[in-house]
């Protein structure tokens, strides 16, 4: 019964706060610091059902990617933080990444199995 009743709270707050994530994705007036804080508190919730056994790891790994594909669909992006240098701030992240050359070797590929008789 105690176990019961603390995953059912447990369940509550993950939804609650997917719910309140989603909502603050599919519209509305919002601050976008705002609607990424929602987003990132329940990717936390859904990381801590999970560690806790609450939920399946697989469930709140589809969640978890549900809510970043729509946040990704509205280009939330963080704020930068405050500090030096270029690690961790979005300038960095957004800079395109250097194209490289294309090797002149093919793509070694696996021997196919022996068949068996």
């Amino acid at each position: 019964m105690r176990r019961a009743a603390r995953n059912r709270g447990v369940r509550s707050e993950v939804k609650t706060l997917v719910v309140k994530a989603r909502k603050s994705l599919s519209g509305g007036p919002v601050a976008e610091s705002d609607r990424y804080a929602l987003t990132l508190e329940a990717v936390k919730a859904l990381d801590r059902a999970a560690s806790k056994g609450v939920l399946h790891r697989n469930n709140a790994a589809r969640r978890k990617a549900r809510l970043t594909r729509q946040m990704a669909k509205l280009a939330v992006a963080p704020v930068a933080p405050a500090g030096k240098g270029k690690r961790g701030t979005v300038a960095a992240a957004a800079k395109p990444a250097a194209a490289k050359p294309a090797s002149s070797k093919p793509a070694a590929s696996k021997p196919a199995p022996a068949k068996r008789k």
